[in-house]
């Protein structure tokens, strides 16, 4: 059964590239490749692919610079991102999960680390497809409208990322609940167990962040995790 989901590759290393793309053709997937940073932000505007895989050092726009365009296009509110370090350093990763990166892979990685990876998000982001309990959450000032896929705060509305805003849903639709990370995980963002943990404490600052409530609404509970004020 051919795989009918689309993926561009942003990569300027030609031996890399040629590797991730004979792997996932291998897996049945349509894949689509570019050396160019400037090149690959106009591909994935033209054919609105279901993930990218995007290299954070390229020449032209970097990564981080199309993960941002990307995430901030309505047009492309459905296309998952998967960063390519070859640092792997955490400053790196932060930055890459904080403009809305979906998960990252660190250099070197062997084909079958990176194929478990992409077919984990594409799992996770089916499941950010379906229609959640509630379509609308109230709490103070703030208003979330899963209908709309809008969040406002005092009836402005607050740019999230596709990912902050399930992780925001799912605490507001279940409050006074403390979860763990791992249960936000796999409770919220679907099967992503090979994800590290520490990408659910960037994206819990990011809602943080942008909401701008104080005191926050997503409580830290030491050593447990996170909870959404009852």
């Amino acid at each position: 059964m051919v795989n009918r989901k689309k993926i561009v590759i942003i990569e300027d290393e030609p031996d890399i590239l040629e590797v991730l793309s004979y792997n996932l053709k291998r897996e049945g997937y349509v894949v689509l490749t570019t050396l160019d940073g400037d090149a690959g932000l106009s591909l994935v505007q033209k054919e609105k692919p279901d993930l990218v895989l995007l290299d954070l050092m390229l020449p032209g726009r970097d990564g981080i610079e199309i993960c941002s365009s990307i995430k901030n296009d309505n047009d492309l509110i459905n296309t998952l991102v998967i960063m390519v370090t070859a640092k792997g350093e955490e400053s790196d990763v932060v930055l890459g999960l904080g403009v809305g990166a979906d998960d990252y892979v660190s250099k070197p990685f062997s084909p079958r680390e990176l194929v478990a990876r992409v077919k984990a998000v594409l799992r996770r982001g089916k499941l950010l497809e379906l229609k959640p309990e509630k379509e609308k959450i109230e709490y103070g000032d703030l208003l979330i409208d899963t209908q709309k896929h809008k969040v406002l705060v005092k009836r402005t509305e607050i740019k999230l990322t596709a990912t902050e805003f399930r992780i925001l849903h799912f605490l507001a639709s279940h409050s006074g609940r403390v979860f763990s990370r791992e249960q936000l995980l796999n409770k919220a963002l679907g099967d992503a167990t090979i994800v590290v943990d520490r990408n659910i404490d960037v994206h819990i600052r990011g809602i943080r962040k942008k909401l701008a409530i104080q005191p926050p609404l997503i409580e830290t509970i030491r050593g447990v995790g996170y909870r959404f004020k009852e």
